[in-house]
């Protein structure tokens, strides 16, 4: 399988890749810079925005906008005019941001806290759900580092993981409520297999984890099973994301941080965000309703 470096950078961690099927754009985050990237694959254009605080997450707005997590900020940003508008502002213990977020199927942007130097026996991570309307739900607390945000094609099923407590959950979702319930903890993958990082769906119900302390891609099924693993061509990949004008394109990002001297001659893109075909097409990412 041919795994190409598209963006390298250099980037310190990037996360939280999303295409944009209006505009064949790919979006990411690099988050201790505190940017927001695109690239367009078809022409290889690229832009770049600077954000406030580091930059966790974000997701596509009906209006053509992006939501974006920056700080404990959720704002809403127009790549054109390069205007901000506040959402909400999270709650969260100090020393805390923003971590993974994605747009959920009732239109809401879904998205973590963690705090930065963490003391493990006390997790005060949490996940919040944050209306258009700037309203602000608390859905879960006593999270380590809330990650792997994804749903269901049809929007009935929501995974949600906890790369450092090492375990990923399904929800039967509502996606006219946003109401969650059900909760079934369908795997907790070993060091081996990789600390559960960001997540994303294909089309067929299968969810696809970044192994980010393994080098690995993993595809897990609903019930837990694991269905297949790729080995990618750096030590520490964050998300996958579905894109490409039939979402059969498999998109990673990744870390360069804290690497050390060997790993970095070894995997010298590191930090970067990768592609590769996919074996099956991915779910279709939902929008925000702004």
């Amino acid at each position: 399988m041919t795994i190409e470096c598209v963006a390298s950078g250099p980037f310190s961690l990037t996360e939280s890749p999303v295409w944009d099927s209006d505009t064949g754009t790919l979006y990411w985050c690099d988050i201790p810079a505190c940017a927001v990237h695109a690239l367009v694959p078809q022409t290889g254009a690229r832009r770049e925005w600077g954000f406030p605080g580091p930059t966790g997450s974000m997701g596509l707005c009906r209006s053509g906008r992006l939501v974006v997590a920056t700080g404990l900020e959720v704002v809403l940003f127009d790549a054109d005019s390069g205007e901000t508008t506040p959402v909400a502002t999270l709650e969260a213990a100090a020393g805390s941001r923003a971590n993974d977020g994605k747009v959920g199927p009732d239109g809401a942007f879904w998205v973590g806290t963690m705090v930065e130097r963490q003391d493990p026996d006390d997790p005060q991570g949490a996940l919040f759900r944050v209306g258009a309307d700037g309203s602000v739900e608390k859905r879960l607390d006593g999270l380590r580092t809330t990650n792997g945000l994804a749903w269901s094609a049809d929007g009935m099923t929501m995974y949600h993981a906890d790369s450092r407590g090492q375990w990923i959950d399904r929800w039967d979702f509502d996606p006219a409520s946003g109401n969650m319930k059900n909760r079934t903890r369908i795997a907790e993958p070993t060091e081996a297999q990789g600390r559960p990082d960001g997540g994303a769906t294909d089309i067929d119900g299968n969810y696809w984890s970044a192994g980010v302390s393994a080098g690995a891609l993993n595809c897990w099924s609903p019930q837990g099973e694991l269905l297949s693993r790729i080995e990618v061509p750096v030590p520490r990949p964050t998300m996958p994301c579905f894109g490409g004008p039939d979402l059969k394109t498999l998109y990673f990002t990744s870390i360069r941080a804290n690497l050390d001297a060997a790993a970095l001659a070894a995997a010298p893109d590191s930090g970067g965000v990768f592609a590769m075909p996919a074996p099956v097409a991915g779910a279709p990412v939902s929008r925000f309703d702004d």
